[in-house]
């Protein structure tokens, strides 16, 4: 075998030099190929552009800017709010807007180009807010809400939130007590006069507002209606978790340190809210009812599989709300709720003077909630505004694809804004209200399109809309676009032009380093096959020149489950982009799938793997490999599979369940038991371990570690707080009491999920290279 080993480093040394490619280059990433600029945004008198950038290669990102006098972006070089606050979008319509800095207010004006210090304190100044009228400002300090008269200065205390419980103290009886006061003249006198002190004392006091104990739950989500008479707010008991130790081995004293990290998954980790409202006037505290939302007691579908589950009668679904979204003039408000397992979300209209809602939309999936502008988490809203004052607007997924439609309280009428077998990625309502600005998949599932729809004909109009990903920022005025934008094979740059349709962009930024501009990088073919079930499934085809093709090929997975990798534009697994151009230059063909519960394909598409993890999403890459074989030439024996994360779940679930499909796997950093992973993620795809114990198992490669029979190397970081260490021991401690011999285990002892140093990087790539060159090149 070492002499194998050898033979084919040398292999790959002859044709990497050949090439121009080293994993010990690639493997730098970023430093390899050049800083890319992130985080752009307007200045707030939209005049500037903004991002941050680091080409020198520095420890980190710095804030650039550029304008049209410009020759190429400048590192801002000193504080200037022109330069350090983005674009406020509430603030709009405003020439004076408001703005926090390390908790001290402060105002900006437009016309005149100057800040202001407003106010500095020991407390911190948090969550700015206008009000209806244009001289009051809303913000929050020590937990409470404050009403700030910007013209005359005068500060308001709205609300009076207080840690623990309300002290009612109250006489208690005693024989002793009423006989001094029977018998003796002077007691009664005594108590006379306490008590006209304390009425005149009463009198002269300041008035507060009345106090809301919040004992010792959570005080969240504090928000004041725009005309500051009611103040909106959620209380939340959260579960005391048994959280995770992760263990660092290697540490500056010489001693391990235990980091508390991540709770498993379990229905122990329900939590309960409660959503009140304050009246400014009226000094009172009220709670809302959500007992009658459709849906909310009906036990989810599942749970007819489960003899002790099928005949619940007492189920309420728990959920969570998200703050009130107001029109304009403050007069409605509209706020989402989630069920915390995923599988509701309503859209209802609150009444903030009676405290009471009015069920306006109810998405229910048997899976669970999520989709473009409808996050797939319990705890985070969806697109959600006002158009005008009686019509808002949101996304569902009711077709099956996220698109965008709008709702008007006073006729009760919902209706569809855009429609087809595409998605609404981004929505962005114009100035005037009369358009919305998309960005879409609208001509590939793999491109993100800029486009401008007009509200009342639904006509969409291309801005930018060729092959690639178009990340927008208009200027605070629409009349300018500012565009992150990639190509399969070209990084993320920086252009500006003007917002009309076909715009045609100037290029501001040039990250990429001379040594990634010297390799000529493959552009990879996005292709479909069929799956079993019939679905189109969306690959990324990497081929090598005919003269170096070897018939072995190479299927990568990608992480998270929810991700699209086979698109047209620029990938978050840069690496392993680099990497499989590397393969090819070596003769392999590699294919990347967007295998089911992938992102960019409709809702289901998403959810085609509930309950069963390595179900579809496994199946879609023995489809893949199929293709490779009955198309490309592959030879069937000779492909390996590979990836990180979910993508090292899979490969682990292809070589326990369907033995012999692939020669080899490489594991990296992977999930081995669904039990022991994270709950907001794994419980809206394998319900709880407690309730739907049958989908854990079948979805859990530790189960089917008596399979093994292909050569298999996992990886994994020893202080991944995210798929914890444990989870690869435990997979580890299965195979050696079942006599496995055809694996091995690499740790690398200072890196967590995300690998950061270069020399791991290089490490584990080199033995995913030598797994795949040992075992599926012939001899």
């Amino acid at each position: 075998m070492k002499k194998y080993c050898g033979f084919f480093l040398l292999l790959f040394t002859f044709f990497a030099s050949a090439q121009n490619l080293r994993l010990e280059d690639i493997m730098k990433g970023d430093e390899f190929i050049g800083h890319q600029p992130d985080n752009h945004r307007w200045s707030i008198d939209g005049q500037t552009v903004l991002f941050d950038w680091n080409p020198n290669n520095e420890i980190d990102n710095s804030t650039y800017y550029w304008n049209k006098s410009s020759k190429s972006p400048q590192k801002v070089s000193s504080p200037n709010p022109i330069y350090d606050v983005d674009f406020i979008a509430a603030q709009k319509d405003y020439d004076v807007v408001y703005y926090t800095n390390q908790g001290v207010l402060y105002a900006y004006t437009k016309s005149t180009k100057k800040a202001k210090k407003i106010i500095q304190s020991a407390d911190r100044i948090t969550a700015v807010q206008r009000s209806t009228t244009p001289d009051i400002v809303f913000f929050q300090q020590n937990r409470n809400l404050y009403q700030f008269n910007t013209k005359d200065f005068s500060m308001v205390m709205l609300t009076n939130f207080k840690s623990g419980k309300e002290n009612k103290a109250k006489e208690e009886d005693s024989f002793l007590k009423d006989q001094q006061k029977e018998l003796f003249q002077f007691v009664r006198d005594e108590a006379k006069a306490d008590a006209w002190y304390a009425t005149q004392s009463k009198s002269k006091k300041e008035k507060f507002p009345k106090e809301i104990f919040y004992d010792k739950s959570s005080l969240e989500q504090i928000k004041a209606s725009p005309d500051g008479k009611f103040v909106t707010f959620r209380i939340s008991d959260y579960p005391t978790e048994t959280a995770t130790n992760v263990e660092h081995f290697i540490t500056d004293d010489g001693f391990t340190q235990s980091k508390k990290a991540r709770s498993k998954v379990s229905t122990d980790n329900f939590s309960k809210h409660k959503f009140g409202i304050f009246n400014v006037a009226k000094d009172t505290t009220y709670y809302v009812s959500f007992s009658n939302l459709t849906g909310i007691k009906d036990a989810p579908k599942y749970y007819q599989d489960y003899e002790n589950l099928k005949d619940k009668s007492d189920y309420e679904t728990a959920i969570v709300m998200m703050s009130p979204v107001y029109s304009q003039d403050g007069k409605n408000a509209v706020l989402e709720i989630r069920s915390q397992d995923n599988k509701h979300r309503w859209i209802v209209q609150l009444d903030v003077a009676s405290g009471t809602i009015t069920e306006l939309d109810h998405q229910h999936d048997d899976a669970w909630i999520g989709g473009p502008g409808i996050p797939g988490y319990s705890f985070s809203g969806g697109t959600l505004g006002f158009i005008d004052n009686a019509t808002f607007y949101f996304q569902s997924e009711a077709t099956g694809f996220s698109h965008l439609y709008t709702y008007n309280l006073k006729t009760k009428k919902k209706d569809a804004v855009t429609k087809g077998n595409w998605e609404v990625r981004n929505v962005q309502l114009s100035n005037d209200t009369k358009s919305f600005y998309l960005t879409t998949t609208t001509t590939h599932p793999g491109n993100r399109s800029f486009y401008k729809l007009d509200i009342a004909s639904k006509k969409m109009t291309g801005i930018v809309t060729k092959d690639g990903n178009y990340e927008v920022e208009l200027s605070p005025d629409e009349k300018t676009l500012l565009v992150r934008y990639s190509y399969k094979n070209k990084p993320w740059e920086l252009y500006v032009g003007t917002n009309k349709p076909n715009a045609e962009l100037k290029q501001i930024t040039f990250s990429t380093t001379p040594a990634f501009n010297k390799y000529n990088w493959k552009t990879p073919e996005v292709i479909t096959f069929k799956a079993e079930d019939g679905t189109n499934v969306y690959a990324r085809l990497y081929q090598p020149k005919a003269e170096n093709k070897n018939k072995a090929a190479v299927i990568f997975v990608h992480g998270a489950g929810y991700l699209q990798n086979a698109h047209n534009y620029w990938s978050t697994y840069h690496r392993e982009y680099m990497f499989h151009n590397l393969l090819t230059d070596l003769g392999y063909t590699v294919l990347d799938i967007d295998y089911r519960a992938s992102d960019g394909y409709g809702r289901d598409f998403r959810t085609g793997i509930y309950r069963h993890m390595g179900g579809k999403d496994l199946s879609d890459q023995l489809d893949g490999k199929n293709y490779l074989v009955q198309n490309l030439g592959i030879d069937t024996n000779r492909v390996g599979i590979y990836g990180g994360s979910y993508g090292g779940f899979i490969t682990l679930m292809a070589l326990l369940t369907k033995p012999a499909e692939f020669k080899a796997g490489a594991a990296l950093r992977s999930v081995t038991d669904w039990a022991h992973y994270n709950h907001g993620y794994t419980s809206n795809i394998l319900n709880f371990p407690e309730t739907d114990p049958d989908a854990y198992k079948k979805s859990s490669p530790i189960y089917f570690a008596d399979n093994l029979q292909d050569k298999l190397v996992m990886l994994h970081g020893m202080v991944d707080d995210n798929v914890q260490f444990q989870d690869i021991v435990r997979l580890t401690q299965r195979f050696i009491e079942l006599g496995k011999k055809d694996w091995d285990l690499a740790v690398f002892p200072v890196e967590a999920h995300g690998f950061k140093r270069t020399y791991s990087w290089v490490d584990e790539y080199q033995r995913i290279l030598n797994l795949f060159n040992e075992n599926l090149l012939e001899k």
